[in-house]
């Protein structure tokens, strides 16, 4: 039996909106922030700087910079989850389809595992549940900051963690062992069709 503290999200971490871009994200190679968008993150993978929009801030509004530790939780869509952001490559935001979430100082909790927990099949029911909308569905912030938490200790905490740290690992080898055997299997039909096209080639008059 795991000991926990039952706590609301609100009471362990801040819960901010994306920068407020008008409309679509407009790109500059000049650009001297990047803008991460939903095509960047991955609850498997984290965050892909590397393909990141670069652009200018409109408006006047000051940023609310993301730092190493804070999350992004993807608030838009289908699917509802939460990544921990690594350390951005040059000044970065996210754009509004996101919450940017921090720790709040003090509090005994690894960003780490809050991402891990909200991502998590109860978590996950109560957002969906909690879920508003027709064509796209999306939660609110004041519903997101109302969710309930079970934070047992820290160090249970990085040991669940670095558990589920194994699995994503095991996952991607499985993937890859996965589409290695697609391959071979590819090959093999390639080299079973070529033969027989040799093969009615050389029956023929």
């Amino acid at each position: 039996m795991i000991d926990a503290k039952l706590l609301l999200l609100s009471q362990v971490a801040t819960v901010q909106a994306g920068y407020p871009f008008r409309g679509a994200i407009e790109g500059a190679p000049d650009g001297d922030v990047i803008a991460l968008q939903m095509k960047d993150v991955d609850p498997e993978s984290g965050v892909a700087w590397a393909g990141a929009l670069r652009a200018h801030l409109p408006g006047r509004k000051v940023p609310s910079w993301l730092q190493p530790g804070d999350l992004l939780f993807v608030a838009k869509g289908a699917r509802f989850y939460a990544v921990v952001v690594d350390t951005p490559p040059m000044p970065a935001v996210c754009g509004p389809a996101f919450f940017h979430l921090r720790v709040q100082p003090g509090a005994a909790v690894a960003p780490a595992f809050l991402a891990w927990q909200i991502n998590q099949p109860p978590f996950q029911r109560l957002l969906m549940q909690s879920a508003e909308g027709s064509g796209q569905l999306s939660i609110r912030r004041p519903v997101l900051e109302a969710l309930p938490l079970a934070v047992p200790p820290l160090p249970q905490q990085h040991r669940i963690v670095a558990l589920d740290g194994t699995a994503r690992a095991e996952r991607a080898m499985m993937r890859r062992l996965i589409q290695n055997r697609e391959q071979q299997l590819h090959a093999l039909a390639e080299a079973l069709s070529a033969a027989s096209m040799r093969s009615q080639q050389a029956t023929r008059p």
